[in-house]
């Protein structure tokens, strides 16, 4: 219930000599009033936006009928006022009609004010005071070590914690990876390891090396890191102009010693966040910064990208994170599964490994349903009850991809008639063709070797196991093969 003393209750601690209970009592009134309206602000503008701008909001001291919040940096006030400053007066005086004014300024080295409210809880905030971190002037003179967590989460994104080298499991699809992202977190800016590049598609581990990266880098000590979506990036520039703060978000992604961009797809046909990610790419590496950045697509593919920025980033190291295969998705279940204490049989596993095969995250995900299924109403996991808590899941990957459509794509991508598929053809520029469609169709379709013969032209079986094992071992054996047919999967199963 808001809090509404009368208009001419006394609210600066200048005014009058009350008693320190009636003091504290006040203090404690605009505490709880502070925790409701974070709490209302965090409601209409969602969790995401809340953590971004308004949770290191700090109530400070109260005078007469102005309140002051408090922010650690100038850019942060600049656009907190300008964003949400009516709304926030307008919150305070509901709460207290005394207050009807609200000031925001930045947080001074030193400056002890109350604690803002829990970030992830649903309580208020502590009664404890929180001491202000110096400003990175401040910083500047402390020994490297302290410089550990100068990340400034006004303009980068936390690490997350999950994500480290030993909870990644290592399978033949993204040991190359894997290997280059433990070189990089070693030893930054090693000769032909800089830039990082990780492409791969959705939910293939991406993320998860570039977060444990971060994290072994600040484990080790004495290197700052500033981690970013690419969709960050541009909104924080773009917010840097509208409040005429460039110089301090350039001075900031430029003085860094690791600096990692996450998804640079986002960045296609955004070509002032492009010369801005340029110049920064620039002044980094020349500075022997080291920098990490993972895409959907190599950068030779990535298209809507300016030539330049596409050189820049193909100059360093390139590693693809391929497909999972069924032993990999297997050891992830596995690894998943014993983390959670929660007996998971063989099969189960199995049959996940073989209905999800595009995307890990989404893997992990139909796991930890089934677990928390197990938790909630105390009964183990068999094949039918997984079937039964996962058909939405189970169901989308059974329509995904058909031979009809196989047949399409490939025959699109190597320019022959889509006839060719089932006719009596047998040059090599049609059968290759022909065996590849026949070889994604056992991957990615749940149909018999007879029913896939049968759309390839009444072909028998064993024709279609002969198309398998020799894409297979053409894979094995020509590297642009294999990169073809790699291409072709992920695009029928995006």
């Amino acid at each position: 219930m808001p809090v509404t003393p009368s208009s001419e209750m006394p609210l600066s601690s200048d005014e009058g000599a009350g008693s320190q209970s009636a003091s504290g009592g006040m203090s404690g009134l605009l505490t709880e009033a502070w925790d409701r309206i974070a709490g209302r602000m965090r409601a209409e503008v969602g969790d995401v936006e809340y953590r971004t701008w308004l949770q290191q909001i700090v109530l400070g001291p109260v005078d007469g009928d102005e309140v002051t919040l408090m922010l650690p940096t100038r850019f942060l006030r600049d656009w907190v006022r300008s964003q949400y400053g009516d709304r926030l007066s307008a919150l305070w005086n509901q709460e207290i009609p005394a207050i009807r004014r609200v000031e925001l300024q930045v947080m001074r080295p030193g400056d002890v004010v109350a604690a803002s409210p829990a970030a992830d809880g649903e309580g208020g905030a502590s009664a404890a005071p929180a001491e202000v971190t110096p400003a990175p002037a401040a910083r500047a003179a402390s020994a490297p070590s302290d410089r550990v967590s100068d990340t400034r989460s006004d303009l980068v994104a936390p690490l997350d914690q999950r994500f480290t080298f030993d909870t990644f499991v290592v399978g033949k699809p993204n040991e190359f990876a894997y290997a280059c992202a433990r070189r990089v977190a070693e030893k930054p800016s090693s000769v032909g390891f800089n830039p990082l590049f990780l492409y791969g598609g959705v939910g293939l581990g991406k993320t998860h090396l570039m977060h444990s990266i971060g994290a072994e880098l600040i484990r080790r000590g004495g290197i700052s890191v500033a981690y970013m979506s690419a969709e960050k990036f541009m909104y924080r520039f773009i917010a840097a102009i509208r409040s005429q703060s460039t110089v301090e978000f350039k001075d900031h992604l430029r003085s860094v010693d690791v600096l990692m961009i996450d998804d640079l797809q986002f960045l296609i046909g955004k070509d002032n966040t492009q010369e801005e990610f340029f110049h920064t790419f620039n002044a980094l590496v020349d500075a022997g910064r080291q920098i990490v950045v993972s895409a959907d697509k190599s950068p030779s593919d990535l298209s809507g990208l300016e030539d330049r920025l596409r050189t820049r980033l193909g100059c360093g190291m390139v590693a693809d994170i391929h497909a999972t295969t069924f032993e990999l998705r297997i050891s992830i279940l596995e690894a998943k599964a014993t983390a959670s204490g929660v007996v998971v049989p063989g099969k189960v596993l199995e049959f996940l490994a073989h209905k999800i095969t595009t995307n890990v995250r989404e893997l992990e995900g139909a796991l930890n349903r089934l677990i928390a299924h197990a938790n909630l109403f105390g009964r183990p996991i068999t094949l039918e009850s997984t079937q039964d808590v996962l058909h939405d899941i189970l169901k989308a990957h059974d329509r995904r991809v058909t031979i009809e459509e196989i047949q399409r794509k490939v025959s699109e991508h190597w320019n022959i008639r889509l006839t060719d598929m089932s006719s009596a053809r047998r040059a090599r520029a049609v059968a290759r063709p022909r065996q590849v469609a026949m070889y994604l169709a056992k991957q990615l379709t749940s149909r018999s070797l007879p029913e896939i013969g049968r759309k390839f032209g009444n072909r028998d079986h064993t024709t279609v196991m002969h198309a398998v094992s020799r894409v297979q071992e053409l894979m094995e054996r020509d590297t642009a093969f294999a990169e073809d047919v790699e291409l072709l999967r992920r695009m029928l199963e995006s």
